[in-house]
């Protein structure tokens, strides 16, 4: 880009000596520099292209949000790695039509998951007689998040309340079947004996569903309500131990088979058991229900400088990909079985315990949910610890 400084010296040029015209081209060097130090410095991503929408420029922020090299990239178009920009329509546009038209927010999935604001500014005499645009990116992932999660918390309570007031109204007639049947106990004690052993089987078995049915409640809103974890250093293996041996017999029943590969020296995790146990449950169940014919669940644990992950993966119809952002949301379910809360409940876990929850899926060839929980060690410098990658890490796994 030409500025009037440099036009002034090349009408000029002949007529400055060597040692003026060195000191002139070591000024615009410096000006140069310091430019790119500050483009590089910002936050905000710069990209500037040509009139073909070919990249000609870009800082440090910007590789890094698009995932290239500036080398590389150069010559080539803005398009392939910025998508929803037609420079064909833009050339035709006045300058005050790119404003309306050349704002607005994307969601990147390369190098990593993003949400980006960008705009496109008109640029004049990129080169001789050539127009070109600057395009300007802010990342606001985190205020998506910060809005997704406000909402989420809204919703959730919304739910809680709902399941409340339906776990109250079932609760009364619960509880007045409960007194009954022990009063029908008491009476069956005045009848002939064979009656006694015919009837008294028939009420045994109704206490029990009705326990039963107490027991679900009871644990439904305690998965529901948020509650602060009671951390306690357990082993995590251990607890997919506990959950798997609790639906052992459904397991067997459905025809599924499970395989467990334990690293090495597994650290320990600070978590609630009962919760995580919680989570491990859904998990399990959501991937029994999407293998009604019997199916593989190959389960992995590992652990990264920062985390413990377990990693649960069923050999199922997938998930397709524009259906991956709305299996968190409440009451969302694609399985006859499902209620749409068990992945709600289990990502509220997760983020409780200040640990992260990946989805991995493919169509016709599984899903795999990692979920990731801070090391024992770790979990008062959470906040501070680096981001690593790891040969031992499942794919796309924070480190």
């Amino acid at each position: 880009m030409k500025s009037a400084f440099l036009d002034k010296l090349l009408d000029k040029i002949d007529k400055i000596d060597a040692g003026s015209l060195q000191s002139h081209f070591l000024r615009l060097a410096g000006e140069k520099g310091l430019l790119e130090t500050i483009f590089h410095a910002i936050q905000e991503g710069i990209v500037v292209v040509d009139g073909r929408g070919c990249l000609t420029y870009a800082n440090r922020a910007s590789e890094s949000m698009l995932g290239f090299e500036l080398d590389a990239a150069v010559g080539h178009p803005l398009s392939k790695y910025l998508r929803g920009i037609e420079w064909e329509k833009v050339q035709g546009l006045d300058e005050t039509e790119w404003s309306k038209l050349l704002t607005r927010e994307i969601e990147i999935t390369y190098p990593t998951h993003r949400y980006v604001d960008f705009y496109v500014v008109p640029l004049r005499a990129v080169e001789a007689d050539e127009e070109g645009a600057v395009v300007i990116l802010r990342d606001v992932t985190r205020e998506r998040m910060h809005e997704t999660r406000t909402i989420e918390s809204e919703r959730l309570n919304a739910i809680t309340l709902l399941a409340a007031g339906v776990a109250h109204e079932i609760g009364n007639p619960l509880n007045s079947l409960t007194i009954h049947l022990q009063l029908m106990m008491r009476e069956l004690g005045d009848c002939p004996p064979d009656v006694q052993a015919s009837l008294g089987e028939l009420l045994d078995v109704a206490q029990r569903e009705v326990t039963r049915l107490d027991q679900i409640i009871t644990q439904f809103l305690k998965a529901l309500r948020p509650t602060q974890p009671a951390f306690e250093r357990a082993s995590l293996r251990e607890v997919v131990d506990d959950t798997l041996q609790f639906l052992h017999h459904e397991l067997r029943d459905r025809d599924i088979l499970v395989e467990i590969d334990t690293a090495e020296d597994l650290p320990a995790a600070l978590i609630d058991r009962n919760q995580i146990k919680q989570a491990f449950f859904n998990i399990i169940r959501n991937a029994m229900q999407v293998m009604p014919g019997g199916g593989l669940l190959k389960i992995w644990l590992g652990a990264n400088d920062r985390f413990v992950y377990v990693a649960f993966k069923d050999n199922g119809p997938g998930i397709p990909a524009d259906e991956l952002s709305s299996i968190f949301e409440a009451y969302y379910t694609t399985k006859l079985e499902g209620t749409g809360l068990g992945l709600m409940i289990v990502q509220r876990i997760i983020r409780d315990h200040g640990g992260e929850l990946e989805v991995h899926s493919e169509p016709q060839s599984g899903t795999t949910f990692t979920l990731y929980l801070p090391r024992d060690e770790n979990r008062i410098r959470l906040l501070k610890a680096p981001r690593a990658s790891r040969p031992d890490e499942p794919e796309g796994s924070p480190s």
